[in-house]
């Protein structure tokens, strides 16, 4: 199942099945725009995304894709 987070031009999908909250994303992201839900990451405040393209890098499993990376 993947989640799909939307603000603007910026878009986050994460893929649930592949998620296992390891909260890289949560620990690497410069403006803290990830945390975890029930054990799944989630992007929240989108419009303070930099587009650094860190949390794609940093996951293990592959599990984000990010719209400007």
């Amino acid at each position: 199942m993947k989640k799909e987070f939307e603000e603007g031009e910026i878009k986050i999908t994460i893929d649930y099945d592949k998620c296992n909250g390891s909260a890289e994303c949560v620990n690497s992201c410069p403006v803290n725009i990830f945390s975890l839900d029930n054990g799944k990451a989630v992007a929240s405040n989108l419009s303070e995304c930099i587009e650094c393209c860190v949390c794609v890098s940093v996951c293990p499993n592959g599990a984000i894709e990010h719209s400007s990376c």
